[in-house]
Order: structure tokens, then C-alpha cells, then sequence
């Protein structure tokens, strides 16, 4: 099946991607949480891109272009997510090749990501994608019932 990509952009494009991305945030339990929360991000520079099979959304990477010491200037990928009827089809992949594309596009020194330890089909994928691990991410919650 061809894919068409394509920048989600409206509250209602967000809302039409709700049931996928909680595949990968399950912990996000409200469509109007959510597309508010993509409002906002996408005030600071955060794109949603998403893979189109027919009428609907298969695959999702939010990404967006940051700067810092470590890395100079890098585009930063928050969420891929691909439907699980369409995983093992190369298209995480070519999410993956169409957002490094932009980042080179955009002279950008580095393509950067996490991903959780107990993921390691991920990490596979990520290695397999060119992607090596650096270092750890350390986080801590501030409040109560938030992710850490």
C-alpha cells in the first residue's frame, strides 16, 4: 500500500490522530488533552507528521528543530508511532528518513531521539536505522502521577 505523508497542522487533524499516538501514550486519556497539548507544542516548534494508508492515519513522528552545547543544532524526534497492522513494512522508517532529510535540509548537526530501556525492539530498530546510543536520559517527577 502507498503511504502519504503529510504535516498534521489543525486541532482537527489532531484529533484524527488521537488513537494512535495513544498506542505510544497510552498515559494521554483525553482527546481534548491532547490536542490542546499539541497546540501548545506546536507554538514551540514541534511538527507532527503523519503516514496516511487511504483514509487513515497509520504512522506518526512529532519531531522539532532545538539547539544546544551538546549537539549544536539537532532535530529532536518526541513520538514515533506506527499502527501495529503496519509494523515490519519499513514505514517507521521512512518516517525516520523523511524527518533526517529535513534535519540535513535544515543544516542541522545532529538527528537525535530516545527511547525507553524496556524497549528493546525499538533499540534494534533505532540501531538498524543508522541510530547509535550515547548516554542515558535521567529524569525526575515533580508531581504525582506524572511520567518520569
Amino acid at each position: 500500500m502507498p503511504y502519504t505523508l503529510q504535516h498534521l497542522e489543525s486541532e482537527e487533524a489532531f484529533q484524527a490522530s488521537f488513537d494512535l499516538m495513544r498506542v505510544l501514550r497510552p498515559h494521554v486519556a483525553k482527546p481534548a488533552t491532547y490536542v490542546a497539548q499539541l497546540a501548545r507544542q506546536t507554538e514551540q516548534g514541534y511538527r507532527l507528521l503523519a503516514a496516511w494508508g487511504g483514509e487513515h492515519i497509520v504512522g506518526l513522528i512529532g519531531y522539532r528543530e532545538l539547539e544546544n552545547l551538546l549537539y549544536g543544532r539537532f532535530i529532536y524526534v518526541d513520538d514515533l508511532v506506527v499502527s501495529p497492522d503496519f509494523q515490519g513494512r519499513g514505514l517507521g522508517e521512512r518516517l525516520l528518513t523523511a524527518v533526517r532529510d529535513e534535519a540535513v535540509q535544515r543544516d542541522c548537526d545532529h538527528f537525535v531521539l530516545d527511547t525507553g530501556l524496556h524497549m528493546p525492539l525499538a533499540q534494534r530498530f533505532y540501531f538498524r536505522q543508522g541510530l547509535l546510543a550515547r548516554g542515558m536520559h535521567f529524569t525526575e517527577s515533580l508531581r504525582a502521577g506524572s511520567l518520569a
